[in-house]
């Protein structure tokens, strides 16, 4: 007991260390468009000089944005709105260096706009349906067609469904802020992310069995681009967002069930004050599940490796629950792998053997210009975490206590 209590303090301490500080943080003058002053805290430290340093409020800490938690709304998959949010944060900084620029999250979409703009387009029939129906409604036309996805005349029409699907599931705001002189920021560019489905689920009538259609990558490039653009000329529609430079992505989705996220698919720049898109640059982006059919047609070297790996953790530890491995691919070459291996230990002397096991099998295994992260798990815990950057010859092992 007295050992748990000591430990129990320890942790306290380092929390203690560890909460937020403003006194130490230098605080900052945001300039909003409606020629408003709000103060905001500039962290002081980075956890790492590749990562935006994240403006807080000077009240209440992280701003979550406008359009807090519409986003679980709108994607099943966990993963996918984890790498949309992350992976927009990536392809940003080719364009907002996080040596100059804070981040914060959207502050001009409101949560109103993205749902208005996720419906689909009414059609000419439905507006005067509509204003039959509501005849005092001071709704206007324009705010009726709002929605970006395709219009559908016939709600239970299996085949109008199927050729009308819904493409746009979520629009992402990220904002990127620059520091000027006087100690304050303004607003230096936005990032945008357009979440496109790759499967297309609907019901036909309430309570319904669900139907699926598979969308192509054409399909969903295609309109994922016609939407970009109409989604460009809203945005210039709000003053704060005409005279900076936009970046726009386009993320394909993977299934609510999917093991691996999705992708980016492409991307582009705006210039301040254009209204158009020029041209996009494709990304060629993948994560790849281990094992797997995909990775066995398609990385098969890597996936030799994968399974020698799963091998050598068998003959060791007779007994562990499996291996499972995610590999992040850009343009065809493995750039990260995360392997998350479930194992249950009869003692603490088991965990540092495996520990320093997986030490020498990381090393051995895989080249190092990968980043290589391995997380082995009980059933109730966290065990082992080690991590190997990309040019690092050897990995960094923490064992959990």
């Amino acid at each position: 007991m007295r050992r748990f209590i000591l430990a129990l303090m320890s942790v306290l301490v380092v929390m203690a260390g560890c909460a937020p500080n403003y006194n130490n943080e230098e605080e900052i003058v945001q300039e909003t468009d409606e020629a408003e002053q709000v103060r905001v805290i500039a962290p002081s430290y980075n956890i790492s000089d590749e990562e935006y340093k994240v403006l807080l409020t000077e009240n209440e800490g992280f701003d979550p944005g406008e359009a807090r938690g519409v986003i679980v709304d709108q994607i099943a998959n966990r993963l996918d709105i984890n790498e949309l949010e992350t992976g927009l944060m990536r392809h940003s900084k080719d364009v907002f260096d996080p040596d100059d620029y804070y981040f914060q999250s959207g502050q001009y979409v409101t949560d109103e706009m993205i749902y208005d703009w996720l419906e689909r387009k009414m059609t000419d029939e439905q507006v005067e349906q509509y204003f039959e129906e509501n005849p005092d409604s001071r709704v206007t036309r324009e705010e009726l067609q709002q929605g970006l996805n395709p219009p559908l005349s016939d709600d239970e029409d299996e085949d109008a469904h199927r050729d009308n699907p819904k493409y746009l599931s979520h629009i992402l705001e990220q904002n990127y802020l620059l520091k000027t002189e006087g100690n304050k920021v303004e607003l230096g560019g936005v990032s945008i992310g357009l979440a496109l489905k790759s499967t297309y689920r609907f019901q036909t009538e309430p309570y319904g069995p669900y139907y699926y259609e598979e969308l192509s990558d054409d399909e969903i490039m295609k309109n994922g681009k016609n939407i970009a653009e109409k989604v460009l000329q809203r945005l210039r529609q709000i003053d704060a967002l005409n005279g900076v430079p936009i970046l726009i992505a386009l993320y394909k989705q993977e299934s609510h069930s999917s093991l691996v996220p999705g992708n980016f698919i492409a991307k582009t720049l705006v210039d301040p004050q254009n209204m158009k898109i020029s041209e996009w640059e494709p990304i060629n982006e993948d994560y790849v599940l281990f094992p797997s059919e995909n990775a066995d047609k398609n990385h098969y070297e890597d996936a030799s490796r994968m399974n020698d790996f799963t091998n050598e953790v068998a003959e060791f530890f007779p007994n562990y629950v499996g291996v499972v491995g995610k590999g992040f691919y850009i343009d065809d070459e493995l750039n990260q792998l995360k392997i998350d291996i479930t194992i249950e230990f009869k003692s603490q002397a088991e965990v540092v053997g495996f520990a320093q096991y997986l030490y020498g099998l990381v090393i051995e295994t895989f080249p190092n210009y990968i980043d290589v992260e391995v997380n082995v798990k009980s059933p109730f815990r966290q065990e082992i975490l080690l991590n190997r950057n990309a040019g690092k010859d050897e990995p960094e092992v923490h064992i959990y206590q």
